[in-house]
């Protein structure tokens, strides 16, 4: 019964070379080489030629990045898994043109905008990021969060629409009381002051 366990050997080869896998290192479209910044496998990065994205950024499993209206991932900024980056929408462009959508170079209520996530974010599970939304610096996410807009720095956002609903100072203060030495650090130049 040699057959049996051979199959079930090249079934277990067959799902590690196929399952998804982070991808070391980055060349960025202008040829810069970002050696700490790692992608999942499985998230697809659309025209990453117009994709301006800092090192030391991590983009999970199972997300779709789209760069075609221009996007900025600024540095150390983390997206976990099954999250969409926005910079065009079609939704209210299908609805208008009906099936003269297809094809059309430019339909009615397209939207194209560029998108800007700033340095030390952090981007949870689930999330939608809508064209034209900027973060600050800092910024997280909550999971299952729809972003669209403009959020300032340290901003903890969450909900569907997203809003302001804490600062991350607050969940970080205690770490950066016992750490004292974090503080040169907090998100890559120093803890800002307060407003």
């Amino acid at each position: 019964m040699p057959f049996p366990s051979i199959k079930a050997a090249l079934g277990r080869l067959l799902r590690v070379l196929t399952r998804p896998r982070m991808l070391y290192g980055l060349r960025r479209h202008d040829g810069a080489w970002l050696p700490h910044t790692r992608v999942g496998s499985s998230t697809d990065l659309l025209h990453p030629e117009r994709l301006d994205i800092g090192d030391h950024v991590y983009v999970g499993q199972f997300n779709l990045v789209d760069a075609s209206g221009g996007l900025r991932i600024g540095e150390g900024t983390q997206i976990t898994s099954h999250v969409t980056i926005l910079t065009h929408s079609s939704h209210q462009a299908v609805r208008l043109a009906g099936r003269q959508y297809w094809g059309h170079p430019q339909p009615p209520g397209l939207v194209r905008q560029p998108t800007d996530i700033g340095p030390w974010c952090f981007i949870g599970a689930h999330s939608v990021i809508a064209p034209g939304s900027r973060l600050g610096r800092g910024v997280l996410v909550r999971a299952f969060s729809y972003v669209d807009g403009q959020f300032p720095d340290f901003a903890v956002v969450g909900g569907q629409p997203a809003r302001v609903i804490g600062d991350v100072r607050d969940l970080d203060a205690a770490w950066l009381e016992r750490e004292t030495t974090l503080t040169s650090q907090y998100c890559g130049g120093g803890l800002p002051p307060r407003p």
